[in-house]
């Protein structure tokens, strides 16, 4: 009695969550981030347990083959959501119709070869399996495609992993006890059933959390960038500079200012898409110049910045001067025509600051730099002035020779 209510609340449990994940996934449109397959995965569990209670208990029939096959393809189901999850594109249908034909002639070869103990013994024993291979790939994300999420993933391992557990001794009991291991209110059948309407009760909140954390990490992360270029905006480079500084590995930093050349006179002669095609380049092109770890951003129009971390005065003046010559060497291709184009960029480098709050001052001292350069012909990189309204400067990384262009 007690283990006919487990499993009924179970059912309950599974197919109203399933009807949440669809609701939920239906509002989201476009990204559904693999709740419909979740959806579908809480669906089938929920399905094959209703048929157990109608079942009432081991047998052999097509509602028994049903069963099994529904229960194992719910893992699958929930494989695949969370593929899509982690934005692969997987298809669903066709995977669960090509596993449910397969396993289902799988029960049907082994029923008649080795009778009913060891076809329910394949349904624990497979369970086992596929259980143990899903914990296995939680844990291999969290030390690769999902290293920002990883409480969650070693809490989804842990309870993937107890389902393991379950099944591989529900499989040794099958195989030294025979079909009486499966008798509903058997002691270990009510601690499987109490395990299972745990994870229906704590599992499919916990997807909700996770598909609201990514959410909101988009968002933010959209608030922070640049819709055309992807680069940070200015929001983004003082919060990723508020993160750096706050940790204990934190040195100083340079800021390099770096503008289009002639920019107007592109958009007038080639128009506006051209010149939004040659902001993109410029921002890939700087994206891929700066070292791992820097940060770059576009702050409005044709102005870009890169924000140099551990490094000295003459290494930034390097990376500033691999960023010129690499945008003056490489052409645009503009959409169309197949017309090529060539842009130069002039490049200002501020001294070193510490601190978010130096940014802002170390931002002008690049200006004020890239400024001198464009007066002085364009095309150039230039080093912040060791003065600035006529006032010394007190900076320990001031050369004498405060400026080098790269003509």
């Amino acid at each position: 009695m007690v283990a006919t209510i487990l499993v009924g609340m179970l059912c309950a449990h599974l197919l109203c969550f399933a009807a949440m994940f669809l609701l939920i996934s239906k509002r989201l449109h476009g990204k559904k981030m693999g709740l419909d397959f979740f959806a579908v995965g809480n669906l089938l569990l929920g399905l094959a347990y209703v048929l157990q209670l109608v079942e009432g208990g081991p047998a052999w029939s097509v509602m028994s083959v049903v069963n099994h096959t529904l229960t194992l393809a719910s893992p699958v189901a929930f494989w695949l959501g969370a593929m899509r999850f982690f934005g692969r594109p997987v298809p669903l249908l066709r995977p669960l119709l090509v596993f449910a034909a397969v396993y289902s002639m799988a029960q049907v070869l082994v029923q008649w070869s080795l009778g009913p103990v060891a076809r329910y013994a394949m349904l624990s024993g497979v369970s086992a399996l596929m259980f143990l291979l899903m914990a296995g790939t939680v844990v291999y994300g969290v030390r690769t495609f999902a290293k920002d999420l990883y409480g969650e993933m070693v809490f989804f391992a842990a309870l993937i992993f107890g389902i393991c557990v379950l099944n591989a001794v529900k499989f040794v009991k099958l195989l030294s006890g025979g079909l009486a291991a499966l008798q509903m209110d058997a002691d270990f059948q009510l601690v499987f059933y109490i395990y299972m309407s745990f994870l229906a009760t704590v599992l499919p909140p916990s997807i909700i959390w996770l598909v609201l954390r990514r959410l909101t990490d988009e968002l933010r992360n959209l608030a922070a960038r640049d819709p055309m270029t992807q680069l940070l905006n200015r929001r983004g480079l003082n919060d990723a500079l508020q993160l750096y500084f706050n940790s204990r590995k934190a040195v100083p930093a340079h800021a390099l200012m770096v503008d289009v050349d002639h920019f107007k006179r592109i958009n007038d002669r080639y128009g506006h898409q051209a010149g939004d095609t040659v902001l993109c380049h410029v921002a890939q092109v700087l994206h891929h110049t700066v070292r791992r770890g820097d940060l770059t951003g576009r702050i409005g129009g044709e102005e870009f910045v890169a924000i140099c971390l551990d490094s000295d005065v003459d290494g930034v003046m390097q990376l500033a001067e691999r960023l010129r010559a690499a945008i003056e060497s490489q052409a645009v291709a503009m959409a169309g025509g197949g017309q090529m184009l060539h842009c130069t960029v002039t490049v200002g480098v501020s001294h070193h600051f510490m601190g978010a709050q130096g940014l802002e001052a170390a931002m002008q001292e690049a200006d004020a730099a890239l400024y001198r350069g464009k007066a002085a012909g364009r095309n150039r990189v230039e080093l912040a002035a060791c003065a600035q309204n006529g006032l010394p400067v007190q900076r320990t990384d001031c050369p004498s020779d405060t400026t080098k262009t790269a003509m």
